[in-house]
């Protein structure tokens, strides 16, 4: 049998401007500014796409799970080569779940399934460096 898997294609962009630095944009023209001290940091981009990415499913996900959330608070802690390339080896993320009687199990399930189905950086990532996740519940 043959199967045929499909693909979407994106463009992003970035556009060097002397006095602008770094713009970097996405195809609805939303504008993120990198390098220092105006913007993010070419590495920092790579963390912080990870955990907005599994941050979206997580709420979604909780969200459909009926929970009361209030606020979701993520953290991603990185550890690098300290020579060039400085080269990822592992991505620790922390969320914090504010919310009313939040149930762990479904926080737990929420990550899960972000990590193992829906989560396109993580699955990208996850071959190549260490990520690990630990949570923790603020009734709020």
């Amino acid at each position: 049998m043959h199967y045929t898997v499909a693909m979407a294609n994106k463009l992003v962009s970035l556009h060097w401007d002397p006095d602008r630095q770094f713009i970097l944009q996405d195809k609805d023209a939303f504008q993120v500014v990198m390098k220092k001290p105006k913007g993010v940091s070419a590495s920092d981009l790579l963390p912080m796409s990870l955990i907005g990415c599994a941050s979206h499913d997580v709420v979604e996900i909780l969200n459909k799970q009926k929970q009361d959330l209030r606020e979701l608070k993520v953290t991603a802690e990185s550890t690098q080569d300290e020579d060039p390339p400085w080269r990822f080896r592992k991505i620790h993320i922390h969320y914090q779940v504010i919310g009313k009687e939040i149930d762990p199990e479904k926080v737990r399930k929420a990550i899960l399934l972000s990590e193992e189905k829906y989560c396109s950086v993580y699955a990208t990532l996850k071959d190549v460096l260490e990520i690990t996740h630990d949570f923790e519940i603020v009734e709020g």
